[in-house]
């Protein structure tokens, strides 16, 4: 009967740490197309994703989220999709992802896929049968007869449904000569949106996400989701509404921002498609006993944003924080960050997991972003506030954009200025730049003579093999501040923020019972003694437990909270001694978790251009 109670306990425990993984989860992105290429054909692949799984399992990563690796053109490298059941060849075989699930397993690892739902490629079989009219598929994307105008001699001429704008520039509407009408695409041409007014579309994409959950994946990233849906014609004389003009200075009708896109973005029904999906996860927690998470990607007024949590009767998606991505800047100060921290914890509802990005393959590096000098602030940051954290590849060892020529851009966004020298300043290319590995040719991403898109040309002092070798460097402090990440406090606490001053920024995390973390960042130029004493439950004793590259302290020191000396741009982590009142003199007090941020600000100068 005992050994009965004992199995039943451990088995209880397992399931508990099934289902909630993903609450504390650190969750890294690959870019598959230049994370690892195995074949020497210049372009990463699944066999390179899994050569590289015992280095992100020795990171700490609990899980790995794959931009798309489905059949695709590769106008819009993977995120126009020919078939959503098949890998795109120069990725591998679905006999390769089958392996690199499995491994990932082995290791401990759970694999999240990027989920496409918006729109497919042109040269999707769907499309092709939509632009014939064959049933069911008639109604499968969003197709419109052109407006008929005059131009000045009488002359009667076709134009789009209405004036809505690509998000990669230009109209969003093309013509197709073999069904006569126009079809929308909010992002490039080989692009076409879906409709999800039609059942039909409803039901092939949970078929989709069914598929790969029988396979046995642990969730989905879901891209550009709050385009969904388009203003419904019928409640508009039969006609598509233009949308009203930004009258933003500069800016011409090719441009995205030149409308307020009131029509084509973050309607209602969007979210009810989201909550369809999180009812459909939900299915697969029972059978294969594992949450399933769904990430969201929304680029939206916070108020917006929050909404994809779901409601009071229906669970909904993790949104991206990409408040904490895009309001935290170079010259934020402490003021800033405490706002943004404090804006995403409010409004998040009760109950609900939050989480912190950093980058991902549409946005520049942070090192880029905010100066390199941030660059083990901002990881450090991420990974000691509550919920998930999620790290771009190349984050980790303080990757910043490479330099991609004109000549060598393929970003369709990039592409599509027409401009040799406006190109650079909306091309996602420089962030996708290939893995920096080591200093050999490539920086160890690929035997080809040549690249997809060139190597940044520092590879060869910044790569994960130097940092290794290093005494200190960004890989150093990220994993060990990811080592302590698994404390209590951290995974559990409850989250404090304080800003003492315009450069001092503190956050700490309280669990009762448990002992405490203590991280102190100094982002100025000069550096700093910074004096606690004013945080009576914090101990007066504290130990370095990760030392950021410009720190003087080393792990492993100990020194007191009245007198905490931090180099400049420098990002310390302390374990802080037991906290709380103990019985008696020299017995051990009660232990209670406490996670500190201390943020200085600073200016810079220089930034990417």
């Amino acid at each position: 009967m005992r050994l009965l109670i004992v199995l039943l306990v451990v088995a209880s425990a397992a399931s508990a740490s099934e289902l909630d993984w993903w609450k504390t989860a650190l969750i890294y992105q690959i870019y598959p197309r230049s994370f690892k290429d195995s074949n020497g054909d210049g372009i990463g692949d699944l066999n390179g994703i899994t050569q590289k799984l015992p280095y992100l399992q020795q990171t700490g990563v609990d899980a790995v989220w794959l931009s798309p690796i489905y059949k695709s053109p590769m106008y819009d490298f993977g995120y126009d999709i020919a078939d959503y059941r098949e890998i795109q060849d120069e990725y591998g075989t679905m006999a390769d992802f089958d392996n690199l699930l499995n491994e990932a397993k082995s290791l401990g690892i759970r694999v999240v896929l990027d989920f496409v739902p918006n729109h497919t490629s042109n040269e999707s079989a769907w499309f092709e049968r939509s632009a014939a009219r064959a049933a069911p598929y008639g109604d499968y994307y969003v197709w419109a007869d052109g407006r008929n105008a005059t131009d000045e001699n009488g002359t009667v001429y076709a134009m789009p449904p209405s004036n809505w704008v690509s998000n990669f520039r230009k109209s969003a509407w093309e013509y197709h000569p073999g069904r006569g009408q126009y079809y929308l695409h909010q992002f490039v041409i080989g692009q076409p949106d879906l409709n999800y007014r039609s059942d039909s579309v409803q039901e092939a994409m949970k078929d989709v996400l069914r598929f790969w959950l029988d396979k046995g994946v642990s969730g989905f990233r879901v891209d550009a989701v709050n385009k969904l849906y388009e203003a419904d014609p019928n409640n508009y004389g039969g006609v598509y509404p233009d949308e009203p003009l930004s009258e933003i200075p500069g800016l011409g009708p090719d441009d995205y921002e030149y409308l307020i896109h009131v029509y084509t973005e973050n309607l209602n029904e969007t979210y009810d498609v989201v909550y369809d999906w999180r009812d459909l996860l939900d299915e697969y927690i029972a059978t294969q006993g594992e949450y399933k998470i769904m990430m969201t990607e929304t680029y939206a007024d916070l108020s917006l944003m929050i909404k994809y949590y779901g409601t009071k009767t229906r669970n909904g998606s993790i949104p991206f924080n990409f408040s904490f991505l895009e309001d935290i800047t170079m010259n934020s100060t402490a003021w800033d960050i405490k706002t943004v921290i404090d804006r995403w914890m409010t409004y998040m509802p009760s109950g609900r997991v939050a989480n912190w990005v950093n980058g991902n393959h549409d946005k520049s590096r942070v090192g880029t972003r905010q100066g390199v000098d941030r660059i083990d602030a901002m990881n450090m940051l991420a990974l000691i506030l509550p919920g998930v954290a999620v790290t771009y590849q190349g984050e980790e060892i303080g990757m910043v954009d490479g330099y991609v020529s004109w000549n060598d851009t393929v970003d369709p966004w990039g592409c599509n200025t027409d401009d040799p020298v406006a190109y650079a300043s909306v091309s996602r290319d420089p962030e996708r730049t290939p893995y920096q590995w080591d200093g050999s040719a490539h920086a160890g991403f690929s035997t080809a003579a040549s690249t997809w898109l060139p190597v940044a040309d520092n590879y060869l002092t910044l790569n994960l093999a130097a940092q290794i070798a290093a005494q200190k460097s960004h890989y150093h402090f990220y994993k060990d501040v990811v080592a302590n990440r698994k404390s209590p406090a951290i995974q559990e606490g409850d989250l404090d923020t304080k800003a003492l001053s315009e450069s001092l920024l503190v956050v700490t995390r309280l669990l009762p019972g448990e002992a405490g973390m203590l991280g102190v960042v100094n982002l100025a130029a000069e550096a700093q003694t910074i004096d606690l004493t004013s945080l009576k439950i914090l101990p007066s004793d504290l130990e370095v437990v990760a030392s950021g590259v410009n720190c003087a302290l080393e792990k492993n020191a100990t020194l007191t909270k009245s007198s905490i000396p931090v180099s400049a741009h420098c990002a310390l982590l302390f374990r802080s001694g037991i906290v709380g009142g103990g019985n008696a003199a020299g017995a051990h007090y009660l232990s209670l978790p406490l996670v500190l941020l201390v943020v200085a600000t600073y200016s810079i100068t220089a930034c990417f251009s």
